[in-house]
């Protein structure tokens, strides 16, 4: 059986949170261990619990979630943060994305799509609702007009090249392997190479970096 997803709830306003607890808890497959009512409680109970994933609200007293999500990903950089908000705005997207946040979801998002995305960061990939998805690409497309777009890095492999373009399509590890008949493990060492050799960190930096390079189709 395969392990529970271990989530911390991090949201000011207790109705809120009694809401997500009520609607996340009747999942089998997802196990709440904790809450936190700021971004300050929100990084300590992660240095305690270690949860899998955090879904953090983006404006929270004593230390917002923008804060609390590059802190969490200092203390524990396993863990995911999936932002929860009712702000769609662009510079809190983008915010979030800089401080190490995996996925972005507004509140008016449906329960089946929070569920999605909650499995979707904790099985290491990025989820981007599709409105502000759009937003990210435009965003480069933008820089690309300005001129302001570095070359691709012509030390990745032709093999490198293909897994970073189909992470930033949101295939899995899995698909990946699938798709280019090699192992998950294969996959995973390309995908650590690419990091390294792009000094980047996150899945959601490859993600970034494939849309400025234009190494998928934004049309799609």
């Amino acid at each position: 059986m395969n392990r529970k997803l271990r989530l911390l709830l991090a949201d000011d306003h207790v109705v809120v949170r009694s809401g997500l607890r009520m609607l996340l808890q009747a999942r089998e497959e997802i196990e709440i261990v904790g809450e936190a009512e700021n971004g300050r409680e929100a990084v300590e109970k992660v240095r305690m619990l270690k949860p899998d994933v955090v879904l953090m609200d983006v404006q929270m007293p004593d230390m917002n979630g923008i804060e609390a999500t590059r802190r969490i990903k200092e203390v524990s950089p396993q863990t995911a943060v999936l932002a929860l908000t009712m702000h769609e705005d662009d510079h809190y997207f983008f915010e979030m994305l800089h401080a190490g946040a995996s996925g972005y979801v507004p509140k008016r998002a449906a329960p089946d799509e929070l569920v999605n995305a909650l499995h979707t960061v904790y099985e290491g990939n990025v989820f981007l609702y599709p409105s502000l998805a759009t937003r990210l690409v435009q965003d480069y497309l933008q820089r690309a007009e300005s001129g302001d777009q570095p070359l691709v890095q012509d030390d990745l492999t032709p093999r490198e090249l293909e897994v970073l373009t189909l992470i930033a399509e949101g295939l899995t590890n899995a698909e990946i392997a699938d798709r280019l008949v090699i192992s998950v493990k294969t996959v995973d060492r390309h995908r650590e190479n690419l990091m390294r050799k792009l000094n980047l960190h996150h899945r959601v930096d490859l993600v970034k970096y494939a849309l400025k390079m234009g190494l998928i189709d934004l049309e799609e």
